[in-house]
């Protein structure tokens, strides 16, 4: 028994120690240490594969790659021609480009898609009317009915000429299998896995660290992003229950940053390969005309510690004066973000939080519940969206700041996932954003404080929103 007792010590020292080393946030390092002391042979394993945060390598490779890139040229090239931020807005748009390194940019054209037959006829007609190239990137591609679709069409143009790129998650579209890729290689479309889960010195760090990102370039000059992965699940045309949701259709100068975005991820995972670049980046980093309005990308991931979206987001909450209207489908929240809505809402800010009654996942579902007294009891107006699976990733603050894109609210795509999100700066586009807020609520509950819940329910909520740092 003293020598089971010395080995279980020394163990929690060792594995505390390899923890605190981390330096994640304190509530997530106590979850960790709990968790390995409660469990310490699955425990270790489960971490060992997930926990850490720093992406080391990764990083060096990263930024190798990115050195290295031929594409350095053109992208200086495009930064000659970063036009004025408006006066109110200086100020957040600082912190995008210092965080990111994507200055301001603008589009003549952005388009808010909601729902998947909207998304997936749009890209479509795009990939037919390509010229030169197709760049897709997905966290999820399926190869159901409407991937199946879409890999034809990706086929057809790579055997007329046109060069087609396609990145997915490994884990994310696990379904996609060799036949696929061997369909797209053979049709002379090139094919990368992003972080390949393969068992052995791979398998971790990078297990849980996905790109979640969804873009979609056609010559450098028509881009989009948002929350529509490639699946039958988003299409209503095929499942009467597909998931509500919503992506942007940019033009203009902005989608050189989408692309900038895309050919960093290629690089990265080409790496693994060890294959080359592609050589012909003016063509993929057009020179392309100025727009009336004035947008900016936006990317994170685990290879920065700058949590780009994440500080944007808690940023343009506290800045907000008369609304901020938020729909995520995970809501779970950081301390910092947490702070961020319910100060606002207190200051008299008008804070709206959209979310499904049941998303596909419970455990997410019951933490975000478990927040919920907290925010409405300071102000807070928690909706429900009730129709379907909501899907958007969008935040509406005052009339001139909105933001869609690939990111929930939640710990994993503010720190762990590879996201991109597209802010948009003056009324125009902010107002269709909020319009669609107003729709989607006529779909939805409003949550009232301290609602009938059974004690089972309310236990498991709560014991799911301790595993909030983890999730």
């Amino acid at each position: 028994m003293l020598a089971l007792s010395l080995i279980w010590s020394a163990y929690v020292v060792v594995v505390g120690i390899w923890i605190l080393l981390q330096r994640r946030a304190p509530v997530a390092t106590l979850s960790w240490l709990l968790s390995m002391a409660v469990i310490p042979v699955v425990g270790i394993g489960v971490y060992y594969f997930l926990g850490p945060r720093r992406l080391k390598r990764q990083r060096l490779r990263r930024l190798r790659s990115r050195r290295k890139s031929r594409m350095r040229s053109s992208v200086a090239r495009l930064r000659e021609k970063v036009p004025e931020a408006p006066e109110s807005l200086k100020q957040v748009v600082k912190l995008v480009t210092s965080s990111t390194h994507f200055p301001i940019s603008t589009a003549e054209e952005v388009e808010l898609l909601v729902g998947g037959a909207a998304t997936f006829d749009s890209i479509m007609a795009a990939v037919r009317g390509a010229k030169h190239h197709v760049h897709l990137e997905y966290y999820i591609f399926e190869p159901d009915q409407t991937g199946q679709a879409l890999l034809d069409l990706l086929a057809e143009k790579a055997r007329a000429g046109i060069q087609v790129r396609l990145l997915v998650d490994a884990l994310g579209s696990k379904r996609l299998g060799r036949r696929h890729f061997a369909a797209l290689e053979a049709a002379g479309a090139e094919f990368a896995l992003f972080h390949p889960t393969k068992l052995g010195r791979r398998a971790r760090p990078v297990t849980n660290f996905r790109t979640h990102r969804k873009i979609v370039v056609i010559d450098g000059r028509i881009g989009y992003t948002g929350g529509v992965n490639i699946t039958d699940a988003e299409d209503r045309r095929i499942h009467a229950d597909a998931y509500h949701d919503a992506h942007v259709r940019l033009e203009g100068s902005v989608v050189n940053w989408l692309q900038t975005v895309f050919l960093e991820d290629w690089a990265y995972a080409l790496d693994y390969k060890h294959k080359t670049e592609p050589g012909d980046y003016d063509a993929l980093l057009p020179d392309l005309p100025e727009g009336s309005q004035v947008v900016q990308v936006m990317a994170s991931g685990p290879d920065s510690d700058m949590e780009a979206i994440h500080r944007v987001h808690v940023y343009a909450i506290n800045a907000a004066t008369k609304r901020v209207w938020l729909t995520t489908p995970y809501f779970v929240p950081t301390e910092p973000s947490m702070l961020a809505l319910t100060n606002a809402a207190l200051r008299g800010v008008d804070v709206c939080l959209l979310v499904p009654e049941k998303s596909d996942s419970r455990l997410v579902t019951a933490a975000a519940r478990s927040y919920f007294d907290e925010l409405i009891n300071c102000g807070v107006k928690v909706f429900e969206y009730q129709a379907s699976m909501l899907h958007s990733k969008t935040m509406v603050v005052d009339e001139h700041l909105g933001i869609i894109g690939t990111a929930n609210f939640d710990n994993r795509s503010f720190r762990l996932n590879y996201e991109v999100c597209v802010v948009t700066y003056g009324e125009h586009f902010n107002a269709k954003l909020a319009s669609q807020f107003v729709e989607d609520l006529k779909l939805a509950r409003r949550v009232g404080y301290a609602r009938p819940q059974s004690f089972w329910q309310r236990l498991f909520d709560s014991a799911a929103r301790l595993c909030s740092p983890l999730l």
